[in-house]
């Protein structure tokens, strides 16, 4: 018997490896990642200066492969040893490329992204990781071939980089899980050749708060869809997707609140937004478009259903206005800077009308309340402004 128990396997243990006997060992990271592995020596072989041949084969996380399948593999690979084969031998023979094992972290993962996000991470991939190190075993990776990567496009994509960065990381954190590789994950941490310039913070483009009833004016004289959707993410301070994806199910008019589910949100979590009554008469306008979808497109998909508006229709909405140099999401900006000159909201409250995470984990823990009736008024409040029922003074709202 080894010195594990299951609890004990999955209990608190030092970074290190710990022996459970018989060449049998897990392996704990600074992160509490946990894996096994088996040791052993190989009979009848020698290394080249005459020691014994000694050989470590990783064998999948804890998650994934309990103690008892991890002593049955432990005894099964020193039955090898034993008679001189090296275990390794036949896991080399299907070692996982690199590509395979993104493509096996994306097929787990990816039920519980958003879709969107699903789609960019495996394209960014596919596009600049793959063609270079898509074809290599995992466990060869290094630091090298990270840079070999990323270097490209640290200077002129910056930000493409970043993540394109974040994602190899995960890749390789995911292998080490598995066993398939053993060494200090080379994309974590500060790479020294390329962190070797200053850059500037690049926000997306913003109108500014006092000149939002003028721009809101405007808007309502065009028609259209996407003018009524564009009306509602700026008097909700939803994200563009949040918007483009509403359904009517999501609604509920008499309290005059929208209930956006956690799959739809980037944050994960399902967020409450007050519906101004400036908000609810856009929806009054576009009531009857669809049963399903508030914003629908004009198009249809191949059973009659009304298809999710594009995401480019906002940016073809700013060129018939002949306006330019802003976004949609830029909007969430102008309402955040009116927040702090105008409206003199409380951090905490602006940064819960739009989604935001304020705090540490522990606070956020102990926070339970959304705040949503101090946010109802001061979404109430910026929907008089925006629509130019409040004028141009400052607001004083203390939500």
């Amino acid at each position: 018997m080894g010195s594990f128990t299951d609890r004990g396997a999955k209990g608190q243990l030092a970074p290190g490896v710990h022996a459970d006997g018989d060449g049998l060992y897990l392996s704990v990271s600074s992160t509490d990642s946990r894996s096994w592995i088996f040791r052993g020596t190989i009979k009848g072989r020698t290394t080249g200066t005459g020691k014994p041949y000694r050989v470590e084969v990783g064998l999948g996380s804890l998650k994934d492969i309990g103690l008892a399948e991890a002593r049955e593999q432990a005894a099964q690979m020193r039955k090898q040893c034993r008679v001189g084969v090296n275990p390794l031998d036949e896991k080399h023979r299907e070692r996982q490329t690199f590509e395979q094992a993104a493509r096996q972290l994306h097929a787990k993962e990816a039920p519980t992204w958003a879709n969107s996000h699903s789609k960019r991470w495996l394209s960014c991939l596919e596009v600049y990781a793959f063609p270079k190190i898509g074809n290599r075993p995992i466990e060869d990776i290094r630091r090298p071939d990270v840079v070999g990567v990323l270097e490209p496009l640290w200077r002129s994509r910056h930000e493409t980089a970043r993540k394109l960065k974040i994602r190899v990381a995960q890749v390789i954190d995911y292998a080490t899980d598995r066993g398939q590789y053993h060494e200090a994950n080379p994309a974590r941490g500060t790479i020294r050749s390329l962190d070797t310039f200053d850059r500037t913070a690049v926000h997306m483009a913003a109108l500014h708060w006092r000149d939002l009833p003028d721009f809101m004016a405007q808007l309502s004289e065009r028609e259209g869809v996407s003018a009524r959707a564009l009306a509602f993410a700026i008097l909700t301070c939803a994200r563009s997707g949040e918007i483009r994806g509403a359904t009517w199910g999501e609604i509920d008019e008499k309290v005059g609140v929208w209930t956006v589910p956690a799959e739809r949100m980037k944050a994960r979590r399902a967020h409450r937004v007050p519906l101004s009554e400036a908000a609810l008469a856009v929806l009054a306008k576009v009531r009857g478009l669809d049963s399903n979808l508030i914003f629908p497109s004009a198009q249809r998909d191949k059973d009659g259903n009304a298809k999710i508006m594009s995401d480019m229709a906002f940016k073809a909405l700013y060129g018939r206005m002949k306006v330019d140099r802003i976004t949609t999401h830029g909007f969430r900006s102008t309402f955040r800077d009116w927040c702090s000159e105008s409206a003199r909201a409380d951090f905490e409250i602006a940064e819960a009308a739009l989604a935001h995470s304020v705090g540490t984990t522990v606070e956020r823990a102990y926070a339970r309340s959304d705040l949503f009736e101090r946010r109802r008024d001061l979404m109430e409040g910026w929907a008089r402004y925006a629509t130019g029922q409040a004028g141009q003074v400052v607001q004083l709202v203390r939500a």
